[in-house]
């Protein structure tokens, strides 16, 4: 029997079917039985790909089993298999089709070459700490754990929000603000830099709260342990504003308390010999480029 493998992607340009075609010729010829996600399965299928026996699952459902997956795309994408993923834990090798990410890192011309690697199981895995939402309503029908961030803003049409933060319980500060970040170590490259964050080693356990656009400028960004419990009360003129998990939102009512934590799962992040963290940085943030180096 070969490697159960898990396979879900973004949809593709016609630019872009050469490079699928060669992927998937690979995957064929290797020991493992692929297993799509309906979604792609539908895409290649409209791509004239000869997929139609093989087995698939439902995007919405989610995957029960496979010993790894494989997300082809970039960052949003592996996010999305990550939905797919939750609590099993199979781990996620990131292929990014588009430019460089920070969680898809295997680039175009070194796949057929790391499908054999990551075949013959010469691969590391890194856990990675997921964020949990918790309140008296689902936002998120069941899926409320992101990788990168928590975002609680106002919304389009609002003026800038008032956000009582509190630390186990313990009042930290309310910020005036058009919103607040709850970023993991690993979204530190992501909303949370955006919006003024430190750069932070993946593996470090740590959460970070950052403000956006706060009215008082002595406000900063603030890291506290991921054993942490934050809780939130939001007040807005609009009587409403906007939680984000990752690339997921939903607009809701003003009076619910938010609660954020570590989930009780993490990411399995598939990493073969080369990708490394701060080769990434160096290569994403063009860090080093100098005449003097």
């Amino acid at each position: 029997m070969g490697v159960q493998l898990a396979i879900h992607g973004k949809s593709f340009s016609a630019e872009t079917k050469p490079l699928m075609e060669k992927m998937w010729a690979d995957i064929c010829a290797k020991n493992c039985q692929p297993i799509l996600s309906d979604f792609f399965k539908n895409h290649l299928l409209e791509h004239g790909f000869s997929v139609a026996e093989v087995p698939s699952y439902s995007t919405e459902k989610g995957l029960e089993s496979a010993d790894m997956a494989w997300s082809i795309g970039g960052d949003g994408t592996l996010l999305e298999t990550l939905t797919q993923i939750g609590p099993r834990e199979i781990p996620i090798l990131g292929i990014n089709t588009g430019r460089l990410g920070f969680l898809a890192t295997l680039s175009p011309p070194e796949i057929s070459s790391a499908l054999d690697t990551v075949l013959q199981g010469n691969y590391r895995i890194e856990n990675r700490s997921l964020v949990a939402v918790e309140s008296e309503m689902d936002f998120f029908d069941g899926k409320g754990f992101g990788l990168n961030e928590v975002g609680i803003m106002k919304t389009d049409t609002s003026s800038m929000i008032t956000i009582k933060a509190f630390v186990d319980g313990n009042y930290l500060n309310s910020y005036w603000a058009d919103g607040l970040i709850v970023s993991t170590a690993t979204g530190s490259t992501g909303y949370s830099l955006a919006v003024g964050g430190p750069l932070v080693i993946p593996s470090s356990d740590i959460f970070i709260i950052a403000p956006m656009s706060p009215h008082n400028l002595n406000v900063r960004p603030l890291l506290v342990s991921s054993s942490a419990v934050l809780t939130f009360e939001v007040s807005s003129r609009s009587k409403n504003f906007l939680i984000s998990l990752d690339s997921r939102s939903k607009v809701i009512d003003s009076h619910f308390k938010i609660e954020v934590k570590k989930a009780p799962f993490s990411a399995k992040l598939i990493k073969i010999p080369g990708d490394d963290f701060l080769q990434t940085l160096r290569s994403k943030l063009n860090w080093g480029l100098d005449v003097r180096n």
